[in-house]
């Protein structure tokens, strides 16, 4: 009887332990979906603002804008060569092109300081986009943080050169330049200390540079009067040989 009561009392026991253990083909589908297939819930993230928000979806794609034949196709066709059908590369695409025609100086102008500002603002406005919605993307991130110094040298040298070209580019393009700080470091007593001993090194090693170049210049001045004297003695044998009076 108690082998019985004993055997009665392990059957449940098991079946808890298999149950927890794994899920078994008979058990309940509340559990099987808290064991494997219960996800924690995420927060959904607001839509950021694009740049490209601005395009019109009527607008045609960049490579079909100009063509003639555009004017005298159907209406589907247009919907599928516009904007509304495009991908994020395509708008892009036109978007780069409506910067540049801002900036460019003339109609064949594709290599100058602010048209390849322009390029540059482009892509790194969608940098900025794609890494608000992926902050841990350390690659795009380093892709980003290069375009802004190339693009900070470049707008360096136009406030250098051209100074309304360089504010006309700024005006146009929406940039608000800030200039690199000057660079500045905190002076140690063992930052001293060291600059002094390398300006030390620095001067004995002119003076040694000096001494060799005395020495390399009078031995080629050396080489140069032997090779004058023995022209000179060569044009008197031949003077002498020939019977002309010196």
């Amino acid at each position: 009887m108690l082998a019985l009561l004993g055997r009665g009392l392990a059957g449940p026991a098991r079946a808890g332990a298999a149950v927890l253990g794994r899920a078994q083909p008979g058990c309940s589908p509340v559990l099987q979906a808290a064991r494997g297939y219960a996800r924690p819930v995420t927060k959904k993230r607001k839509d950021t603002p694009s740049h490209l928000d601005d395009l019109p979806p009527s607008m045609l794609k960049k490579d079909y804008a100009n063509l003639p034949i555009m004017n005298s196709v159907d209406d589907v066709v247009k919907r599928l060569l516009s904007l509304e059908m495009a991908s994020q590369r395509e708008k892009l695409k036109v978007k780069t092109q409506q910067l540049v025609e801002k900036v460019r100086r003339s109609p064949n102008d594709n290599g100058s300081f602010e048209v390849q500002v322009a390029i540059l603002t482009a892509k790194i406005r969608t940098l900025e986009e794609h890494l608000q919605r992926h902050p841990k993307d350390k690659r795009n991130r380093r892709f980003m943080l290069m375009g802004l110094d190339r693009r900070r040298k470049m707008l360096g040298y136009l406030r250098r050169v051209n100074y309304s070209t360089f504010e006309n580019t700024c005006t146009q393009l929406g940039i608000q330049y800030s200039p690199p700080q000057p660079y500045t470091r905190h002076l140690t007593k063992r930052w001293m200390v060291k600059k002094a001993l390398c300006i030390k090194v620095f001067q004995e090693k002119q003076k040694l540079q000096a001494a060799e170049r005395l020495k390399k210049r009078r031995e080629w001045q050396a080489r140069v009067k032997a090779a004058r004297e023995q022209r000179e003695k060569q044009v008197q044998e031949k003077q002498v040989q020939e019977g002309t009076p010196v």
